[in-house]
């Protein structure tokens, strides 16, 4: 049996408006919640990878300050170019793109990059051989 990645378990400065954040931007929902060590503890997924990936976000974290040269970050798909940008346009104006959309070579393709408010970044990005629609491109 080989092990397989269920989820990443985040301690966050303020949680609600991580929850607000996943929610917005990743389509992300609250599957469970529970009280838990004095505080709330919430699971997040994509609607439909319940049973295949979540977050597990609490709070009691310290806020991340991560360099904008610093590329660690949490990758999301998207179905286009056009999602890029008006992903990137409606953080813009919420205040938290850190990369404009950018073009790379394959197998980097088009993405942008925001800053959760725990100070993660995430990024979202098409053309990728990973996530929905990928399955008809080659591996590197």
């Amino acid at each position: 049996m080989r092990p397989t990645l269920t989820h990443i378990a985040l301690h966050v400065p303020q949680l609600q408006p991580c929850i607000d954040f996943y929610a917005t931007f990743c389509g992300m929902r609250v599957i469970h919640e529970r009280a838990g060590k004095g505080s709330r503890i919430v699971w997040m997924a994509e609607p439909g990878k319940e049973h295949q990936f979540i977050l597990v976000i609490m709070p009691g974290g310290q806020d991340r300050h991560l360099a904008t040269d610093d590329y660690s970050h949490f990758g999301f798909a998207v179905e286009s170019r056009e999602s890029v940008d008006a992903i990137a346009a409606q953080a813009e104006a919420a205040g938290c793109l850190i990369w404009p959309p950018r073009d790379e070579p394959y197998p980097v393709g088009y993405y942008c990059g925001l800053r959760d408010p725990a100070g993660n970044y995430v990024e979202f990005s098409y053309g990728q051989p990973l996530g929905p629609g990928s399955e008809a491109l080659p591996i590197p």
